[in-house]
């Protein structure tokens, strides 16, 4: 398989495989103009396998998200052809309106304007909690 070379834009690379799809949906790429690709289960020799998605024109990103599905994803900056910054994504100390709360007794099941807020209770395990009924996301 043949992948044109990015001159200018971004490698979001090490994501682990099957999420590639749902990075994208969560970064909104569909609504980009430029040419962006999806590569799902690509041999990886950190793992066994591994998405990569390649996005033709620098564009801002939510490293929250990034961060929230894998803090060992790899972000690589692409100008003039050549790879000028490579940055890892933190796990972020809080997300807002990424996951929701599944509590039915959440006060967010009734307001629904409300965000919805995690925020990170286990460094180690990558376990957030809902800010308002301490429900554990999934």
């Amino acid at each position: 398989m043949i992948i044109g070379t990015i001159v200018n834009g971004i490698v979001i690379d090490h994501i682990p495989a099957g999420h590639g799809m749902e990075l994208y949906r969560y970064l909104n790429l569909d609504r980009l103009e430029c040419e962006v690709a999806l590569i799902k289960n690509a041999a990886s020799t950190k793992r066994t396998k591994k998405d990569i998605l390649k996005i033709n024109e620098v564009i801002d990103l939510n490293f929250d998200i990034l961060g929230y599905i894998d803090p060992r994803i790899t972000v690589n900056i692409i100008q003039g052809g050549e790879r000028v910054k490579k940055l890892h994504p933190p796990l972020p100390k809080q997300i807002t309106n990424i996951i929701r709360c599944k509590n039915p007794r959440c006060i967010t099941s009734i307001e629904q304007d409300l965000p919805h807020v995690f925020r990170l209770t286990d460094e180690e395990k990558g376990v957030y909690r809902c800010i308002y009924c301490d429900t554990k996301a999934k």
